[in-house]
C-alpha cells in the first residue's frame, strides 16, 4: 500500500513532534486524542515550533501554512479508517496500548501497518492483541522528534519482512537514521544502554559521591555526551524513565542492577518528574 495518510494517536510531545514531522515530509496527517485541549495542545505546539523555524530564515510562511494545513486533529478515533499508516503514541501502559491496537485493528483496512512508539514494552505482546500480528512493529522516535534523527524500527515475533522494510523506508523519508532491532527484548538497543547511566548516577548521588551537577558537567566534557543523565531525564521525564527501570526489573529476571534506587522513587512520589512539572533534578 502506498503511504499517504499517517494517523498518530497521541498529541502530546512525541506525538506532535511525529506529526510535524510527516507533513514536513509532505504526508497528509490525522492527529488524534482523547480531549480537545490536549489536541489544540499538540497543534499549537507545531505552530510555535514552525514559527520559530519562520523567524529564523528556514522557512517562510507560506511552507508554514502548508504544514500545519495538512494536519487534521481530532478526538473521533472512527477517523484512523481514513489512514495509509498508523503509528501509536499513547502512554507507556502496556494494557492501554494493546486496547487501543485492539482498536485500530477493527477500524483500519486489513492491509494498514499499526506501529508503536513505545520506548521498552514488548512489540510481540502489543501485536497479539490484534488479528495482524504480522503488520504490527515498533518505530521508536526520540524526543524532540524534529530535532532527533535516530529511528529504533523494532521486529516483534510476527512482524513480516514487508512490515519491516516499509516501516524503515518511511523512516528514512522522514529524515531519520533507522537502526533495526532483531529480536523483541526490552528496552530495545538506547534505553537498554541508557538506563545503567541512570541508576549509576542516582546511586553516586545517594551515597555522596559527587553532585547532580559535577556528574553531569562530568559525562558532558568526558564522554562527550550532549547532555549530563540528569539533565536528559528532566527532558524526556523522570517518571518515564522510572516506568522503563520497573519495567526491565520485571521482564529482564529480576536482576538486582534494575532495582530503582530510593531516591528515584522519592523523586516519583514527590511528583518531581522533570520540565513536565516545572521541577527534577534541577530546579
Amino acid at each position: 500500500m502506498e503511504i499517504k495518510k499517517i494517523g498518530v494517536l497521541g498529541a502530546g510531545a512525541m506525538g506532535s513532534g511525529i506529526a510535524q514531522v510527516a507533513s514536513q515530509t509532505g504526508y497528509e496527517v490525522i492527529l488524534r486524542d482523547i480531549e480537545d485541549s490536549f489536541v489544540e495542545r499538540g497543534l499549537k505546539s507545531i505552530n510555535s515550533f514552525l514559527s520559530k523555524s519562520v523567524e529564523k530564515g528556514k522557512m517562510d510562511a507560506a511552507q508554514k501554512d502548508a504544514i500545519m494545513g495538512r494536519i487534521k486533529g481530532t478526538t473521533d478515533m472512527a477517523a484512523m479508517k481514513d489512514a495509509d499508516f498508523v503509528i501509536e503514541v499513547v502512554l507507556e501502559n502496556l494494557d492501554l496500548k494493546k486496547k487501543v491496537f485492539k482498536e485500530l485493528d477493527e477500524i483500519c483496512a486489513p492491509d494498514v501497518i499499526l506501529a508503536s512508539n513505545t520506548s521498552s514494552m514488548s512489540i510481540t505482546e502489543i501485536a497479539a492483541s490484534t488479528k495482524r500480528p504480522d503488520k504490527v512493529c515498533g518505530m521508536h522516535f526520540f524526543n524532540p522528534v524534529p530535532l532527533m534523527k535516530l529511528v529504533e524500527v523494532i521486529r516483534g515475533y510476527s512482524s513480516s519482512d514487508e512490515t519491516i522494510a516499509t516501516v524503515s523506508g518511511l523512516a528514512e523519508k522522514l529524515g531519520k537514521v533507522v537502526v533495526e532491532v532483531k529480536k523483541d527484548s526490552p528496552g530495545f538497543i538506547v534505553n537498554r544502554i541508557m538506563l545503567p547511566h541512570f541508576l549509576e548516577a542516582i546511586k553516586m548521588v545517594e551515597e555522596g559521591v559527587a553532585s547532580i551537577e559535577d556528574i553531569d558537567k562530568a559525562v558532558k566534557n568526558g564522554l562527550n555526551y550532549p547532555m549530563g543523565p540528569f539533565e536528559l531525564m528532566d527532558l524526556t521525564g523522570i517518571d518515564i524513565a522510572y516506568a522503563i527501570t520497573e519495567y526491565f526489573h520485571n521482564e529482564l529476571n529480576k536482576e538486582l542492577k534494575w532495582v530503582a534506587p530510593n531516591l528515584f522513587k522519592s523523586m516519583i512520589r514527590a511528583n518531581k518528574l522533570g520540565k513536565k512539572t516545572g521541577g527534577g533534578w534541577y530546579k
